[in-house]
C-alpha cells in the first residue's frame, strides 16, 4: 500500500490493469482524452430551450438529455473499468471510442427526443470508458491532477462554447462536443498495453447488473426520491449478498473491506456533493443580490478557470499527501462558509474554492484509493471511486433544489 507519509506529487503508481506502457502518454493528449466529457455535460445546458422548441416538446422534457448523459457517465465508469480489468486498457479505449462515435452520429441525425436520449447515453458510456483509460494511464498524482484540472476547465468553458456554437447555427454540434476526445485516442493506443497483466477468467454479469441498478437508482434519486431510494436499498442488499457469494466478482470483497478505499470514496462523495451544490447555488444567489446573468456567467467562468489552474499547481507540488488532503478538505469547509455569506464576492469565490477542493481531492484520491487494494482489483477500484465522485453531481443539485425551494 502507498505510504501516505512520504508519497509526493511525482510518486509513480503502477498501471492497475495492464503491463506498464513503454512510454507515458504526453500530458496534452492525456487531458484531451478526458476533458471533453465535461464539455458534453455543461455545453448543451444552454441550448436546451432551442432543442425543446425545434422538437416541439416542453423544456422540462429536454432536460432529460442532461440526466441521460449523467447517468451514462455514472454507470459507464464502473462497467468500463470492469472491461479494462478483463481485457486491458487497449480494449477499453477501442470500445469507448466506438461508443462515443456511434452516440455522436446518432445525436447529429436523430429526429426525435427518444433517439437523442439514446445517443446521449451511448456517447456518455464511451466517454466514461475513455476517462477510465486516461486515469489508468496517468501514473502519478501530478498527471492525475492534470486530468482533473482539464476536466474542471472544460466544464467551466462548456456553457460559453455551447452559446457560441449554438449562435452560429444549429444546436446539434453542441451535443457533439464530447467527440473531441476521439482526437486523443490514436495517441493513447500507441502507448496502451495490448492486454491486461492479470485478466480475470470471466465477466461477472450478475454483479455488473446489480451495480448498474444501484447506480441508476442513486442517479435518479433527485427526480424520484422515494422509489429510487427504495430500489437503491434493495439493490445494495442484493449486491452485498452477491459479493459474499462471489468475492472475486465484479465488485471484489477485498475492495469493500478496505477502510482506506471506502474512506477515500466517502470523502470524494462529500466534497463532490458540496462542489456541485455550490456550482448550482452560486448563480441563483448572485442573481438574488442583483447581479445580471452576464455578470454571473463571466464571474463564474473566471473563478472556475482559476480554480482549475490551482488544482494542477496544488497537485504538482512536492507535499506529503496527508498535508495535501488536509488543505483540500479545509478548502471544502471554507467554500461552504463563503457561499453562506451575505456578500456577493465571497459567494462567487466559493465556486473557485470548491472546484479546487473537489477536483484536487479527486486527483489525489484517484491515486490513493486504488493503491489501498490488491493490484488485480485496481481498475475496478478506480471505476468505483469515480462512480462515488460522479454521484456527487446528482446529489449536489438536488440538495440545492431542496434548500432553496
Amino acid at each position: 500500500m502507498t505510504d501516505l507519509r512520504t508519497a509526493s506529487a511525482d510518486s509513480p503508481t503502477r498501471t492497475p490493469s495492464a503491463r506498464p506502457p513503454a512510454r507515458a502518454l504526453p500530458g496534452p493528449w492525456l487531458a484531451l482524452l478526458a476533458a471533453p466529457v465535461a464539455l458534453g455535460t455543461t455545453g448543451p445546458t444552454v441550448v436546451l430551450p432551442r432543442i425543446a422548441a425545434d422538437l416541439e416538446i416542453p423544456v422540462a422534457a429536454a432536460t432529460w438529455l442532461g440526466t441521460a448523459y449523467g447517468w451514462g457517465v455514472a454507470v459507464g465508469t464502473p462497467l468500463l473499468a470492469g472491461l479494462l480489468r478483463l481485457r486491458g486498457i487497449r480494449a477499453a479505449l477501442l470500445l469507448g471510442a466506438a461508443l462515443v462515435g456511434a452516440g455522436t452520429l446518432l445525436l447529429v441525425l436523430a429526429p426525435t427526443l427518444p433517439l437523442l436520449l439514446a445517443g446521449r447515453v451511448v456517447q456518455a458510456l464511451g466517454a466514461a470508458g475513455l476517462i477510465t483509460a486516461a486515469m489508468n494511464l496517468a501514473g502519478s498524482t501530478r498527471r492525475m491532477g492534470l486530468i482533473t484540472a482539464a476536466i474542471s476547465a472544460a466544464g467551466a468553458v462548456g456553457p460559453l462554447a455551447g452559446t457560441l456554437i449554438g449562435a452560429a447555427g444549429t444546436w446539434r454540434p453542441v451535443l457533439a462536443l464530447a467527440a473531441l476526445t476521439l482526437l486523443a485516442v490514436p495517441a493513447a493506443l500507441r502507448v496502451a498495453p495490448a492486454a491486461a497483466s492479470a485478466p480475470v477468467s470471466e465477466f461477472d454479469l450478475p454483479g455488473a447488473g446489480l451495480v448498474l441498478v444501484l447506480a441508476t437508482a442513486l442517479v435518479l434519486v433527485p427526480r424520484a426520491a422515494l422509489p429510487s431510494a427504495a430500489v437503491a436499498v434493495l439493490a445494495a442488499v442484493a449486491l452485498a449478498r452477491h459479493v459474499r457469494r462471489r468475492p472475486e466478482g465484479f465488485v471484489p470483497l477485498d475492495v469493500l473491506r478496505s477502510r482506506s478505499f471506502t474512506g477515500c470514496c466517502a470523502l470524494a462523495l462529500a466534497l463532490a456533493t458540496s462542489y456541485f451544490a455550490i456550482l448550482y447555488a452560486v448563480p441563483r444567489l448572485l442573481a438574488d443580490r442583483g447581479w445580471s446573468a452576464g455578470s454571473v456567467g463571466v464571474g463564474q467562468l473566471a473563478v472556475l478557470l482559476l480554480g482549475a489552474l490551482l488544482v494542477w499547481v496544488l497537485t504538482s507540488v512536492r507535499l506529503a499527501r496527508p498535508v495535501v488532503l488536509g488543505v483540500l478538505t479545509g478548502l471544502g469547509v471554507l467554500a461552504l462558509g463563503l457561499v453562506l455569506t451575505p456578500w456577493p464576492v465571497p459567494v462567487l469565490a466559493s465556486a473557485g474554492v470548491a472546484v479546487v477542493s473537489a477536483s484536487g481531492t479527486q486527483a489525489t484520491l484517484s491515486v490513493l484509493a486504488p493503491a489501498a487494494v490488491p493490484d488485480r482489483h485496481r481498475p475496478v477500484a478506480i471505476g468505483l471511486f469515480n462512480l462515488c465522485y460522479q454521484l456527487g453531481g446528482a446529489f449536489g443539485p438536488a440538495l440545492v433544489a431542496l434548500l432553496l425551494a
